[in-house]
């Protein structure tokens, strides 16, 4: 059996449903937050291991809850150089799981988006799957292969997370590519589509983001 750790920050969570399907499915999981995130955990009554963070979002009344049922909090002091969710993935990947998924880590200021995003570089350089997760999407970052499990008709997008990425091929796509680059300022990696249940990704050298979208077909911006 998997060793899974979840790490559950405070961005958007809009659908509680599939939230609490998700972290059931990865059951048994860690459950680490960030800060906030606790109160996402709280709204479908799932205890986190540990709350981590400098609580400037957090209520005392919330965080005096989660001690009751055994939550753990680690604080730090808010003149930090690490993001809350940075200090919640290094304690996930001292848990030395076989993979991890991030949630709530998306949507609202983009900076904080950017952040998260740019934190996917840690795992990946320890070899831990690693994958940004919400209702529309999951995000990973690969420096050699993946496989994307998924359906006919999703959305794809591909950017170079390093300056340039070469040795790209594609199988499994609508746009297929064999031993192509990509670099940054050239964005023709987005919108590709799966053309099967698996794409199939690998490239040569450099750091590649792959962006999964579940629904297919078009839809509208910001949806």
């Amino acid at each position: 059996m998997k060793k899974r750790a979840a790490v559950i920050c405070g961005g958007q969570i809009r659908d509680y449903s599939w939230f609490r399907k998700r972290i059931s499915d990865l059951d048994p999981c860690r459950i680490i937050c960030a800060d906030v995130g606790a109160a996402h955990c709280l709204r479908i009554d799932v205890d986190p291991e540990v709350v981590i963070g400098d609580m400037d979002s957090l209520d005392p009344e919330t965080a005096e809850d989660l001690v009751r049922r055994g939550t753990r909090i680690s604080g730090y002091p808010p003149e930090k150089d690490e993001t809350d969710t940075q200090l919640a993935l290094q304690y996930a990947l001292s848990l030395e799981p076989e993979e991890i998924r991030i949630f709530g880590a998306m949507g609202g200021r983009i900076d904080h988006t950017l952040a998260n995003l740019s934190i996917l570089k840690i795992a990946l350089d320890q070899g831990v799957p690693t994958r940004l997760v919400d209702e529309w999407c999951e995000i990973l970052m690969i420096r050699d292969s993946c496989v994307l499990e998924g359906e006919a008709g999703q959305t794809v997008s591909l950017f170079p997370f390093s300056s340039a990425v070469t040795g790209i091929t594609l199988r499994g796509f609508a746009y297929p590519l064999e031993n192509n680059a990509m670099e940054i300022g050239r964005p023709y990696g987005i919108s590709n589509v799966l053309t099967d249940q698996r794409g199939f990704i690998s490239l040569a050298d450099g750091i590649l983001l792959v962006i999964h979208y579940y629904r297919k077909g078009h839809f509208p911006e910001g949806a």
